[in-house]
């Protein structure tokens, strides 16, 4: 068993800032703008920050950056870069460090200005020498890999990729901060432009700016701030491979190790989870994710998330503030899911809420299915 400070940390302040179009800020203003709003939702002073963990995908030393901006000297900083799945790392390792005392304050960071300075997707991945020849779509083309495969080998249709792009924007139409609201339905999905085949338009992420932040502390300082404390219960990452041409099945992710990890820390099971936020950047992932984090068998992703299940008013509650493939994704989108699952758990998601949510799953992906990270949280009544 992994010794883990189950439920001895908490995050105490949650934000977002920056949503969907933010012409004439850098990927660093996005950023420290959220940070201000997670430490104003803690009630803490930027001040009492002594440990900051950051990434931005236009500054691979952003940690020096972001310290020189905000006018802090943390004792440590981390700029650890494993993609989407970064956060959920930082928020590991600062739960860790704060146990241990090492440090009082822990701001994790996000920001991008993806939409507005360059207009597309930015990969930071270069593809591998056994990939180049075959000229892919960086980083969808992998996607659309494991989904022709997932297909293949479990029949999985157009159809049920599509359940998850409208279920996703249904969510999103609850969510005032989502960047796409309009209606979306089965028939417009599969009638989408192809990008990578099987994958349309309507399969992929947005591309979007956006910022996000969370404060980290000790629980015996927590209880004593302004919002209500989200305890940090479990957490568990693995790292399988870089590219997917090294995969040794392509319809299984590392996800399968990093949630069976989380679970056992945190001493839960899928059965008892409440709310799902896991990283959809296409919407292969959310099918894959569920499988392999337990919540259905390999191969019924598919025909889990048909009907509905997964949106307003199903089964199971999956990325509730409408996820990558219609709140935002800029670049990176990990944070996200540690924002919205501390927002239901507070009570604070509006018409998005889900009742009675006390035990969160925030799951994110780095890479090309490289990097799964997987985040339990919870209310004062899982302790």
């Amino acid at each position: 068993m992994e010794h883990f400070p189950r439920g001895r940390t908490a995050i105490v302040g949650a934000a977002v800032y920056g949503m969907g179009e933010s012409p004439g800020q850098r990927s660093l203003d996005l950023a420290a703008h959220a940070a201000l709003r997670a430490l104003a939702d803690a009630g803490l002073q930027l001040s009492e920050v002594d440990a900051l963990f950051v990434c931005t995908p236009d500054d691979a030393l952003s940690g020096l950056s972001a310290a020189e901006y905000l006018g802090i000297q943390p004792r440590f900083t981390e700029n650890n870069r494993t993609g989407g799945s970064a956060f959920h790392s930082h928020v590991i390792t600062a739960a860790l460090m704060l146990d241990a005392g090492y440090c009082d304050t822990a701001l994790i960071m996000y920001g991008s200005n993806q939409r507005t300075a360059s207009g597309g997707l930015v990969s930071m991945r270069v593809p591998s020498p056994y990939e180049k020849p075959y000229r892919p779509l960086t980083p969808l083309s992998s996607y659309a890999l494991a989904a022709s495969r997932h297909m293949h080998q479990f029949g999985t249709t157009r159809e049920h990729l599509a359940e998850v792009a409208v279920a996703a924007r249904n969510w999103a139409k609850l969510n005032p901060d989502a960047f796409m609201r309009e209606d979306l339905s089965i028939e417009d999905c599969l009638r989408a432009r192809l990008v990578s085949d099987p994958l349309s338009v309507r399969d992929c992420c947005l591309v979007t700016d956006g910022a996000a932040a969370i404060v980290m502390t000790r629980v015996d300082r927590a209880r004593d701030l302004k919002s209500e404390p989200v305890y940090v219960l479990g957490g568990a990452a693995a790292t399988w491979y870089s590219g997917v041409d090294q995969a040794t099945d392509l319809t299984v992710t590392a996800a399968r190790e990093s949630g069976k990890r989380a679970y056992a820390i945190a001493g839960v099971s899928p059965q008892d989870i409440d709310v799902v936020q896991v990283y959809d950047a296409f919407t292969i992932n959310t099918l894959l994710f569920l499988e392999d984090l337990g919540f259905c068998p390999k191969g019924e992703g598919g025909r889990f998330v048909s009907g509905g299940h997964i949106g307003p008013g199903g089964g199971l509650a999956v990325n509730t503030n409408g996820g990558g493939l219609s709140c935002c994704h800029p670049g990176m989108y990990g944070l996200f899911t540690l924002v919205e699952s501390c927002q239901q758990l507070r009570g604070e998601a509006g018409q998005r809420q889900v009742r009675d949510a006390n035990l969160a799953l925030a799951h994110a992906n780095g890479g090309t299915l490289s990097s799964q990270a997987t985040m339990i949280l919870g209310t004062a009544q899982t302790l």
